[in-house]
C-alpha cells in the first residue's frame, strides 16, 4: 500500500518532551491565524451547523484553543500569537463591537466556552488579562459574570460557571459570585456514586463516559483543587482523593500503545479523552501503585503521539477535521461546529509545569505490567476491562444517554468497545451495511425493511464479579436477556455473548463482531482466503476477516445450523476508525412458536500491535480455541 497521503506535519515530532510537547500545541494554533477575525474575537473553520448560533460556534473556535495557550503561557512560555486573544477578549465582550459575542442566555453554549477562558484568567493573568485595557477589562468581566443568574443544565455544565467564577475571583473582579459558586460545587458533588465516579447529571442518570472523566469532572475537580487549594481545602482534598481512587479505574481504558477506548459521545475531542493524566500532574496528587509520574507521563504523552500521527485527524492547512480518525459527520452530534476539535488542547495542561515537576523530571514509563493481561469490572461505570491477550476492550451494559443524542444506541448501547476496533455507526436506515451494528445484537421484525439495536438496557448489573447481565426490551412482545462473559487465559481472545430470546412475532437477527479494516496490500476491498492470509472466511456458523489491522472473528457455539456466518462489508464511514470495514456477522431466522431462542455468540479480536502488517503469525491456533460457556449459564439452557 502506498504511503504517500498518510502523513501529518506533526508525526516526526517525537513528543518526550516539555518542548516538544509545546511545540506540537503551537504547530496547533498557528494554522489558526488565517481563519480569525480582524477583531480577534471569532475563529471560523468552517461551514457546517451546529444546534447553537454561528457566533457562538465562533467563539467556540476561539475559546477552546485557549485551554493550551493558557497553560503554555502559564509555564513560563511566550507566544506572539497571544495578542489575537487578547484582542479577542476587547472584542468579543464589547456590546458595541460588531464582534460581540452576544450577551448570554438561558442553557446558552456561550457557557460552555466560558470554562477555558476562566481558565486563562486563573493561570495566565499576566499575559491574557493584564495587557487589556480597563475598558475591555470592564467588558470581560461583565460577560463573563453575566451566566450567574442564568439556568444552565444540571449537568457538567454547572463546572462551567465553577470556573468563570474563579478565573474572575483571581483577577479580583466584583462580579465574581462566591455564593453561586458554592452553590454549584455543592450541587455538583451530588453526582458522585463512589470509588471516584461521578455520573453526568443527578440520580436516575446512568451516564459515565468521558465527561465523568476526562472531558469535564474529573479534570475540573482536579484543576480546581491546584487553583482553590487555599480558599476551599477540605473540598480539594476530596477531590484529589477521588482522582486516586478514579485513576485506577480510568488506566484500564487505555492500551500499550496510547490508545483511549472509544466509548461514548464528544469523541472529536479525541486527546481530550486522555487530558486526565495532565491534570493529575497539575494538581500535584499522590499517585497510587502501580502508578508513578513516569506511567502517567507515558499513558499522556504517548496518546498525543498516536494523534500526532493520524493523518486524518488534519486538515491541509493542519486545523482539526470534525470526526475522529478520519472526517466524519455521521459520528458526530448536533452541537459538534468545526471549532468543537479544539477541546483538544485541555490535554496540553503539563505545560503550565515546571521541567522541575516529577512529570517532566522522570523518565517515561509503558503501561504498568501489573496491569497487563488483566480483566477487571468496573462496577460504578457497569464495564467489565480487559486487556487479556494483547487487546484492550471493555464490556458494556446498562449505560444510555439521558437526553436524546444523534446514534446514542452506536456510543453507549453495544456490547463491547475497542481501543483498536472502535465502534460504528449508523450512516442510514435501509440496509444493514448502513447500520454499523458491530458489538451488537440487531433484530428485524418486518424482514429486513427496519432493524433494532439495543439503546435502552433495563436491569444490568456485574454478577459476582464474573459477567454482565442485563435485559432489553426492542418490542412489547419481544425480550432479550444477556449474559456479556470476558475472555479467560484458556481462551484469551476470545469474548462470549448468550442472549436468551422470548419473541411474540417472527424475527431476523444479525450480530456483528469487531469491524476491522477492508482493504488489502493492494488498497482494494478483502477478497476470500483461507489460512491466516489476508482476506475473508463464511464457513457454516461462522466468518472471519484478516488485514493489516489483525483479526476479527465471530461464531456460533450451539450447533444452529441456521446460523450463517457472513463477513459483511459495511457502508463507508460507518466506523470511527476506518473508513472502509469489514464486519463478521451471523445471520439467523426465529420463529414466534420456537419458545426460549438461545444465541451463543463467541466473539475472536487480535489487532495489529505499533503499526504491524497484521496480527503476529500464529493467531489460527488461538482461533480454533472455543470459549468455554460458564456452568451456571449452561444449565439455564439445559
Amino acid at each position: 500500500m502506498t504511503s504517500f497521503a498518510y502523513t501529518t506535519p506533526f508525526a516526526s515530532n517525537p513528543i518526550s518532551t516539555k518542548p516538544e510537547l509545546a511545540q506540537y500545541l503551537i504547530g496547533l494554533l498557528d494554522p489558526l491565524a488565517p481563519h480569525t477575525s480582524p477583531g480577534g474575537a471569532r475563529i471560523h473553520l468552517g461551514f457546517t451547523g451546529t444546534h447553537y448560533d454561528e457566533a457562538a460556534a465562533q467563539l467556540e473556535g476561539f475559546s477552546r484553543p485557549i485551554w493550551g495557550l493558557a497553560s503554555l503561557l502559564a509555564g513560563g512560555a511566550s507566544y506572539p500569537g497571544a495578542e489575537r486573544w487578547v484582542r479577542g477578549f476587547a472584542s468579543g465582550t464589547n456590546p458595541d463591537h460588531e464582534e460581540f459575542w452576544g450577551n448570554m442566555r438561558n442553557k446558552d453554549q456561550r457557557m460552555v466556552e466560558c470554562s477555558a477562558i476562566g481558565f486563562a484568567l486563573s493561570v495566565a493573568r499576566e499575559q491574557l488579562w493584564d495587557p487589556l485595557p480597563a475598558e475591555g477589562k470592564r467588558h470581560l468581566e461583565e460577560w463573563l459574570g453575566g451566566m450567574n443568574d442564568k439556568e444552565m443544565p444540571n449537568t457538567n455544565w454547572l463546572w462551567f460557571r465553577v470556573f468563570a467564577n474563579l478565573g474572575l475571583s483571581k483577577v479580583g473582579s466584583p462580579r465574581f459570585d462566591a455564593k453561586r459558586m458554592k452553590a454549584d460545587l455543592d450541587h455538583l458533588d451530588t453526582f458522585y456514586i463512589g470509588e471516584g465516579w461521578s455520573r453526568d447529571g443527578p440520580e436516575g442518570v446512568v451516564q459515565l463516559d468521558y465527561y465523568s472523566s476526562s472531558f469535564a469532572i474529573q479534570y475540573a475537580q482536579l484543576v480546581y483543587s491546584k487553583l482553590a487549594q487555599n480558599e476551599d481545602p477540605e473540598r480539594c482534598e476530596e477531590f484529589r482523593n477521588r482522582a486516586r481512587k478514579f485513576a485506577l479505574d480510568f488506566v484500564h481504558y487505555f492500551d500499550e500503545e496510547g490508545r483511549a477506548i472509544p466509548f461514548g459521545r464528544s469523541l472529536t475531542y479525541r486527546a481530550a479523552m486522555s487530558s486526565f493524566w495532565g491534570a493529575l500532574a497539575f494538581a500535584d496528587v499522590e499517585l497510587p501503585a502501580p502508578l508513578s509520574w513516569g506511567v502517567v507521563k507515558g499513558l499522556l504523552l504517548r496518546n498525543f503521539r498516536y494523534w500526532a500521527g493520524q493523518p486524518g485527524a488534519y486538515n491541509t492547512d493542519g486545523t482539526f477535521t470534525i470526526g475522529y480518525c478520519y472526517p466524519n459527520h455521521n459520528m458526530t452530534e448536533n452541537y459538534n461546529s468545526p471549532g468543537s476539535p479544539y477541546w483538544f488542547c485541555k490535554s496540553f495542561i503539563p505545560l503550565a509545569l515546571p521541567e522541575s515537576h516529577p512529570f517532566w523530571a522522570s523518565s517515561e514509563e509503558p503501561y504498568p505490567a501489573a496491569l497487563k493481561n488483566t480483566v477487571k469490572p468496573l462496577y460504578k461505570p457497569l464495564h467489565i476491562a480487559t486487556n487479556l491477550g494483547g487487546h484492550t476492550y471493555i464490556l458494556s451494559s446498562g449505560q444510555q444517554c439521558s437526553y436524546p443524542v444523534k446514534q446514542s444506541a452506536a456510543k453507549y448501547g453495544k456490547f463491547a468497545y475497542s481501543s483498536a476496533f472502535g465502534y460504528s455507526v449508523p450512516v442510514g436506515s435501509l440496509t444493514l451495511e448502513e447500520l454499523g451494528a458491530d458489538s451488537a445484537l440487531a433484530l428485524s421484525a418486518d424482514e429486513g425493511e427496519t432493524w433494532k439495536v439495543r439503546r435502552e438496557t433495563k436491569e444490568a448489573r456485574i454478577e459476582d464479579g464474573k459477567w454482565l447481565h442485563s435485559m432489553w426490551y426492542p418490542w412489547k412482545d419481544v425480550s432479550v436477556e444477556t449474559w456479556l462473559v470476558p475472555p479467560t487465559p484458556d481462551a484469551p481472545l476470545w469474548h462470549l455473548r448468550i442472549h436468551r430470546i422470548k419473541s411474540g412475532r417472527n424475527l431476523l437477527s444479525a450480530e456483528g463482531g469487531w469491524a476491522i479494516f477492508g482493504q488489502g496490500p493492494d488498497d482494494r476491498a478483502l477478497e476470500p482466503s483461507t489460512g491466516e492470509a489476508f482476506g475473508t472466511l463464511e464457513s457454516g456458523s461462522e466468518a472471519r476477516a484478516t488485514s493489516k489491522a489483525g483479526v476479527s472473528g465471530i461464531a456460533e457455539l450451539r450447533q444452529r445450523p441456521t446460523r450463517k456466518g457472513k463477513a459483511m462489508r459495511t457502508d463507508a464511514n460507518t466506523n470511527l476508525m476506518v473508513p472502509r470495514a469489514v464486519m463478521p456477522t451471523l445471520m439467523d431466522e426465529h420463529t414466534a412458536e420456537g419458545g426460549d431462542i438461545w444465541l451463543v455468540t463467541a466473539v475472536f479480536g487480535l489487532p495489529s500491535v505499533n503499526g504491524a502488517n497484521g496480527a503476529a503469525p500464529g493467531w489460527e491456533a488461538e482461533w480454533k480455541k472455543r470459549p468455554a460457556i460458564p456452568q451456571e449459564i449452561a444449565a439455564l439452557m439445559a
